[in-house]
């Protein structure tokens, strides 16, 4: 079980972290790799191409202003994608419309802008469906977080 995990740009990085994070938490091997869709396009598709031969089966892909790159990799796998909007300009809102309106038979999944974990998290519920081990991680982590927020909500809050 491994997933992708591609940005379009260096200065994205920290905002991309999440997303390993969250895979690391549920033991899903990833790699992340820095790929432009305009930048270095013939790279970005000997990589596709390469992810599909290598058992990779989800990628993450972030990207901010015009964010083509979630598009570009989808029109060239049939591996699932998940979009995030990184916050670039217009407080993320062009990246978001990007990656969230895809034509027609081209999808790609979106998170929250900036919102990398819950990309991770997405990825894993989708290994899910195939890997026992992770959905038994899941409904474990589930149960945990709804333990710890009725604990730590048990007396009310101080206002």
């Amino acid at each position: 079980m491994k997933v992708a995990i591609i940005f379009g740009s260096k200065s994205d990085t920290e905002k991309m972290k999440g997303a390993a994070t969250a895979l690391k938490e549920f033991g899903v091997e990833y790699k992340a790799y820095v790929l432009s869709a305009h930048r270095v396009p013939e790279k970005l598709s000997e990589v596709i191409k390469s992810l599909e031969n290598d058992g990779f089966e989800c990628i993450i892909a972030g990207a901010g202003l015009a964010a083509h790159l979630p598009g570009v990799i989808a029109s060239q796998t049939t591996l699932p994608v998940i979009g995030v909007p990184i916050n670039a300009a217009i407080d993320g809102l062009d990246s978001l419309f990007s990656i969230v309106q895809m034509p027609k038979n081209i999808p790609v999944a979106t998170v929250g802008i900036n919102n990398s974990y819950n990309a991770g998290m997405l990825a894993a519920q989708i290994l899910s469906i195939k890997y026992p081990e992770i959905k038994e991680k899941l409904v474990k982590f589930r149960q945990e977080m709804k333990e710890n927020f009725i604990k730590d909500n048990e007396e009310g809050v101080q206002l």
